[in-house]
């Protein structure tokens, strides 16, 4: 079983000023491996899908590759000897990012989907180091002991649970300190596999904008909008930041107050998603949910909302809280779970502005998110609801699950 640990740190000047410039050197030592990578793309690379018999062919160059790239490390301790202060799992790690950035774009991900193109960082854009190995006692007391660094305060507010070994340290920047993220591992605990969903273990919800979700019990969460609450001291914290001189310190210090306040509202929100999340994990039961493109929702305009809603955190939250907690999380096709009558399969057409669902076949009258949720269930056990007059010529699949959702009406 693998879980992470995140613990607040309270280092003091001097280590605070040491990491920074470990930070910026990271920044510089990724710029220049990426640097390297495009170079090699663009004198690889060819657009021409034709020449003539006889022609000249380049010499291809060789390809840099993590391997190489972190055996040159030791170049860019004798040419820069700054470097030499970074403990040797932090550069790696770097050549490590730049790899997975890199090949993501070109080849994509286990899934074969790709990423854009890998952009540089900018100053104050690369906000963590990160130590593959360290030793298991390096917490003691209210400090932890991270190689070249010392001992630093930590702020210990909950104990690493027994049996889990440390694997790796990241330590990060944020607008409002610096923290420590703690990877563990303990190998004697079996992953847990989810029984398959059926019509009693599995529960159906609908994310929305009026509530924050609907189950198919008819349960609704209301959607906290937390950053709509903030942007009127947002607003004002804004206007003074645009009435600073670009360079001075008091236009720094508008700048940490505004990421402040962002970072605030971030908290806030992953707090409402993990305790929705556990809410409704507390029935052991599967949830099902719409495969919703979120980031299409995201530039239209409802953009604002979407995104102060923030579904995918959730959805992706409640999909690894679900997997510790031995069920699973199914996403369905979001088509026509609106229009369609979870009673008889009726297609009812609404609009964004009707909020209620009347069927003129079944009488079945309830809230349209209700009725969304229930069709998610169905279709996440595999049974879907039988199309209009379709009953007599359904399978017996279709005919249990159309008499499950009129004994459910």
């Amino acid at each position: 079983m693998r879980t992470c640990y995140q613990y607040r740190l309270r280092p003091n000047r001097q280590q605070q000023a040491r990491m920074e410039t470990w930070l910026e050197l990271c920044r510089r030592q990724y710029n220049y491996r990426l640097a390297e990578r495009f170079n090699w793309y663009e004198q690889n690379r060819c657009d021409v899908n034709a020449c003539p018999l006889v022609c000249h062919l380049p010499e291809l160059k060789d390809r840099p590759d993590y391997y190489s790239q972190k055996r040159d490390l030791v170049n860019s301790k004798v040419l820069f000897p700054e470097y030499k202060d970074l403990h040797a799992h932090v550069l790696q790690d770097v050549v490590k990012r730049v790899d997975k950035t890199f090949d993501r774009w070109l080849k994509g991900d286990c899934n074969g989907k790709r990423s854009g193109k890998p952009r540089f960082k900018g100053k104050g854009r690369y906000r963590s180091f990160t130590y593959f190995e360290v030793k298991q006692d390096c917490i003691q007391g209210n400090g932890i002991t991270l190689p070249k660094l010392g001992a630093i305060k930590l702020v210990v507010h909950r104990p690493i649970p027994e049996g889990f070994k440390i694997k790796t340290v990241t330590v990060s920047c944020r607008a409002d300190g610096w923290y420590v993220n703690l990877s563990l591992e303990d190998k004697s605990i079996p992953e847990l596999t989810p029984d398959a969903p059926t019509f009693d273990n599995t529960m159906g919800i609908d994310v929305g904008l009026k509530s924050f979700l609907v189950t198919s019990a008819g349960e609704s969460v209301d959607i906290p909008q937390h950053y709509r609450r903030a942007e009127k001291r947002l607003r004002r914290l804004q206007r003074q930041l645009s009435r600073k001189q670009k360079g001075s310190k008091r236009r720094q210090k508008a700048i940490r107050r505004v990421a402040k306040l962002h970072q605030k509202v971030a908290n806030q929100r992953k707090d409402f998603h993990y305790k929705t999340a556990k809410q409704l994990l507390r029935g052991g039961q599967h949830i099902a949910h719409e495969d919703l493109n979120i980031k299409g929702l995201a530039k239209s305009r409802l953009a604002k909302s979407v995104t102060d809603a923030g579904w995918g955190q959730f959805l992706q939250i409640l999909s690894l809280k679900a997997a510790s907690a031995g069920v699973s999380t199914i996403a369905v096709n979001p088509n026509g779970t609106t229009q369609e009558c979870s009673c008889c399969g009726t297609t009812i057409p609404k609009t964004i502005a009707d909020r209620w669902h009347s069927c003129h076949v079944c009488g079945l009258e309830l809230d349209r998110d209700e009725n969304a949720a229930r069709n998610i269930k169905l279709r996440a056990v595999g049974h879907p609801v039988p199309a209009r007059g379709g009953f007599q010529d359904a399978g017996p699949l279709m005919r249990e699950a159309y008499t499950f959702a009129l004994a459910r009406c």
